[in-house]
């Protein structure tokens, strides 16, 4: 949108709409990208002035993150939003608040509803419809990959149980190490940053963190251009000018294929006074390097499933939060903190891990709730919210199709149960409800009251607290609800990490001391 079409609009709908929606006698008025009044209601020139007083004061209108923004100014607060077009800020939609109603410590709730409408206003003025079209074919691609996903967790159901391959290769370097009577035994694999070693030290090596840079370094690169293994016994071979310079070791290294490619090395490394590596040992070495091959590829296999899950976990997360802003890191922290939950529960690792996806995919349905009800400001009609009462549904129909999830289903699905039966999709009630997804309830109410938006904090982690203790054998489940408590008063490390706040600790009182004659 140009700029020279700002001034030009009618925005009496907008002001209108703004009133109804919010059920205040707000004033609407519009500023151009240096914050001066361009339009105003009607027949109210007071808002104007005002703004263009602040101006003239050196308010240099500044925005911290998305949404509506606050500046006191003494008699009154202002409260603003910027519009954003495809070329950058072009204006403020503005309005006015009593200071009196409004001290900073005690932000109104019914903010929440002018916040939502002013940015509404703002993003139909700015014509957001290009973005909103790019999630909609964001979120329709996400949809067509879902049996990807299926076969996927298919994958990675067969092999879950399996040693992870740091461990595998960890086990058989010691055991060659060992055998070989060998100082240091070590895998490299540059290309996935993957360096284990095993030590059997015959004497200390104490610049072996310098030793393994240098393996991955040169001698890497030699090994794979020349494709042959490397024995180096004497302290005059001329190769030491270049491949572990200044380092008196005898070293044995021999290249990892795969696909014909060198993809790794596999060294052993002695102090000089130990016997030469031979030409038995280069076999050696080469027989393992070949067994190495297979578990390398194993490793990587379970690796980029592993990225593959979740990287499409945080595209389908990222697609929901798209369409809703105000719920962005919602789920991951939902999912962290279900996580310690589900931990300091000692559930067992299947249900561990059913709650690890259900906790980060329990909002994915979501994604089927029209815009219109989604980012709807001010109160939703009995409709509109009956279409948000289905997003735990909807959420079991897009899961539901992937056989890796059947268990993490249930915890999305049933989230918004309530622990006295008045939940939704099923009205549940107890310990008919889904262990997990009692779980996720108390996770997901914490975060609610905990989060913040762009024009005012979240509430504190003492106020959250409360609330939950006060739902507890209503909505939430009690014995999650004293766990969670449990986990809470070690003062968890997530609770500086999501940046949530916290009360002032008041300072003790002072002791009284009698003084007798």
């Amino acid at each position: 949108m140009s700029l020279d079409l700002l001034p030009t609009l009618d925005y009496t709908r907008h002001e209108r709409w703004l009133r109804r929606s919010t059920g205040s006698d707000y004033s609407l008025a519009v500023c151009d990208a240096a914050g001066a009044p361009c339009w105003s209601a009607p027949g109210d020139s007071t808002l104007a002035s005002w703004i263009t007083a602040l101006n003239a004061g050196g308010f240099a209108w500044p925005s911290t993150g998305d949404g509506m923004q606050r500046h006191d100014a003494g008699d009154a607060t202002l409260l603003y939003t910027p519009i954003i077009a495809k070329s950058g800020l072009i204006g403020y939609l503005a309005v006015r608040a009593d200071t009196a109603a409004t001290a900073a410590t005690d932000v109104p709730f019914a903010w929440d509803a002018l916040a939502e409408a002013l940015e509404d206003i703002a993003s139909t003025i700015a014509d957001d419809c290009r973005t909103q079209g790019e999630l909609d074919a964001m979120a329709d691609e996400l949809s067509d990959r879902y049996e990807e996903l299926h076969l996927v967790y298919a994958i990675d159901r067969q092999v879950q149980d399996m040693t992870t391959g740091e461990d595998l290769f960890g086990e058989l370097l010691e055991s060659w190490a060992s055998h070989m009577d060998a100082d240091v035994a070590a895998f490299i694999k540059p290309g996935e940053n993957l360096c284990v070693s095993a030590t059997n030290l015959s004497a200390p090596i104490h610049n072996l963190d310098l030793v393994l840079v240098e393996m991955r370094g040169d001698l890497y690169r030699f090994s794979h251009s020349s494709r042959q293994p490397i024995v180096m016994n004497e302290p005059d071979d001329p190769r030491r000018a270049y491949i572990f310079t200044d380092m008196p070791f005898k070293i044995l290294c021999c290249p990892v294929f795969q696909d014909k490619s060198v993809v790794a090395i596999l060294v052993l490394l002695n102090h000089a006074n130990k016997e030469d590596f031979s030409n038995s040992d280069r076999k050696l070495g080469e027989v393992l390097a070949n067994h190495l091959s297979s578990l390398s590829r194993m490793h990587s296999m379970l690796a980029e499933t592993s990225k593959f899950n979740q990287q499409m976990a945080a595209a389908l997360i990222e697609a929901v939060e798209a369409k809703d802003p105000y719920t962005r890191g919602h789920s991951e922290r939902v999912h962290h903190i279900a996580m310690e939950i589900g931990r300091a529960l000692r559930l067992p690792p299947r249900e561990l891990d059913n709650l690890f996806w259900g906790s980060l995919l329990h909002d994915v349905g979501k994604i089927g709730i029209p815009d219109a009800v989604l980012c709807k400001p001010g109160r939703l009609t009995r409709d509109e919210f009956t279409f948000i009462m289905v997003h735990p549904e909807r959420s079991y129909e897009i899961l539901r199709h992937i056989d890796r999830l059947k268990g993490a289903v249930p915890g999305a699905r049933h989230h918004q149960e309530k622990y006295d039966g008045t939940g939704y999709p099923h009205g549940l009630a107890g310990n008919d409800i889904p262990y997990n997804a009692r779980i996720i309830a108390v996770a997901d109410t914490y975060d609610s009251i905990t989060s913040s938006r762009a024009y005012r904090a979240g509430r504190s982690h003492e106020v959250a607290m409360a609330e939950i203790a006060r739902c507890a054998g209503t909505q939430l489940d009690p014995g999650v609800v004293a766990m969670f408590e449990t986990v809470c008063r070690a003062e968890p490390g997530w609770i500086a990490e999501f940046r949530i706040a916290r009360d002032p600790v008041p300072a003790p009182a002072p002791v009284q001391v009698a003084v007798t004659a």
